[in-house]
This record gives C-alpha cells, sequence and structure tokens, in this order.
C-alpha cells in the first residue's frame, strides 16, 4: 500500500489524481471516472470532488493508496 502525505485536512480526489499521474490536469478527472474504476474505502466512487481525509483508503487498477496526514 502506497502513503501518501497530505499537509491539509483534505484533498479531492481529482488532485489525488493529479498527484500520483493517472491524469495530467483537473480537467481530465471526469472522463478517468467514467472509464477506470475507482473504490474509496471500499465503495465504488465517482466524484472527482469528493474529499479524501486522512485515513482513506483508495484503490485504482488492484494499487491501493492511503492518505496520510503530515501534521
Amino acid at each position: 500500500m502506497k502513503k501518501i502525505f497530505i499537509n491539509s485536512e483534505y484533498i479531492t480526489l481529482s488532485q489525488f489524481l493529479k498527484i500520483e499521474g493517472f491524469i495530467a490536469s483537473g480537467g481530465e478527472a471526469k472522463y478517468f471516472l467514467q472509464d477506470v474504476e475507482v473504490v474509496l474505502n471500499g465503495n465504488l466512487e465517482n466524484r472527482r470532488g469528493k474529499k479524501l481525509y486522512s485515513n482513506d483508503v483508495i484503490e485504482i487498477e488492484n494499487q491501493k493508496y492511503i492518505i496520510l496526514n503530515e501534521n
């Protein structure tokens, strides 16, 4: 499981996708989420503005990520 460190209360799903290189810009998030299954904490998620908080687990293409707060 890959650890993703943030220094704010949350990041959005589209910000996460951009940080991890799945998309090049925030505008691509909508289309990415239509084509690729994204699971957040065990539930299918397709809202690009969904807020990701510390300890949230995201699974994309059999790879798991956990959001952790640096503070």
